[in-house]
């Protein structure tokens, strides 16, 4: 029992002490990597991301104990994927700021017309947001064009935990939250288009949503915002 005890003891204060505790690598399970998940955040460095001018993450994104943050008022800007990618199913966990806006892009690439641009899987504070007024600007949405089916989403409270998850394969795309699929939408459907037509992206060139394949970007928007546990598969 006495040794027990002094083993616990020393766990307890190696786990206190040691400085490679401070920062939590993310790990896949042999599942995962059988499925042939990829990290896209490795929970220690911003190895596989730049701005999108392609320099260094700035110093206004923080890493800490395998999260990473973008600082309020840090001016810490976007930061994208070095790969980019077509087909694929995204997880990411994130966690909003009250009253915070963010997203996560996927498809983000440069338009001839409209510069950089990419499908938003919008994240904000629903309840308190200045940005709350549309419903495809909630969380969820394809940003100011689908929204999300609320009678379905649920989504944590700022402050906690989320769990985001795109899937992309061909022209069809699928938006999930906490488990649960939200939105749906074909790119190349009458619905789609439309939807488009009608919002802030309808003058871009090519055509909004066209493109294939791009980066995938973090938002910084301002607010604090984290994310872990970000992975990817190609399909």
């Amino acid at each position: 029992m006495i040794k027990k005890l002094i083993v616990i003891s020393i766990l307890g204060w190696l786990t206190i002490a040691s400085p490679g505790f401070s920062q939590k690598a993310q790990v896949l399970s042999r599942e995962e990597i059988k499925q042939g998940w990829k990290l896209l955040f490795d929970g220690k460095t911003t190895d596989g991301w730049t701005t999108v001018k392609g320099d260094p993450v700035p110093s206004g994104w923080q890493i800490e104990d395998g999260i990473l943050t973008a600082l309020k008022g840090a001016r810490g800007g976007d930061i994208i994927s070095s790969r980019q990618y077509s087909d694929f199913e995204l997880k990411a966990d994130f966690n909003i700021s009250a009253g915070g806006n963010s997203g996560i892009k996927y498809f983000f690439t440069s338009y001839k017309q409209g510069g950089y641009l990419g499908f938003e899987y919008q994240i904000l504070d629903d309840q308190m947001a200045e940005d709350n007024k549309k419903a495809n600007h909630l969380t969820g949405s394809f940003y100011d064009v689908l929204p999300p089916d609320e009678l379905v989403k649920k989504a944590n409270a700022p402050g906690q935990w989320n769990t985001m998850r795109v899937v992309a394969k061909g022209n069809k795309v699928q938006h999930w939250l906490n488990g649960i699929k939200i939105l749906e939408f074909v790119r190349d459907s009458k619905l789609f288009t439309d939807a488009v037509a009608s919002s802030k992206f309808n003058k871009s060139v090519p055509a909004f949503g066209t493109p294939d394949s791009g980066h995938i970007l973090l938002q910084e928007h301002g607010a604090e915002v984290s994310f872990k546990n970000i992975k990817i598969r190609e399909l």
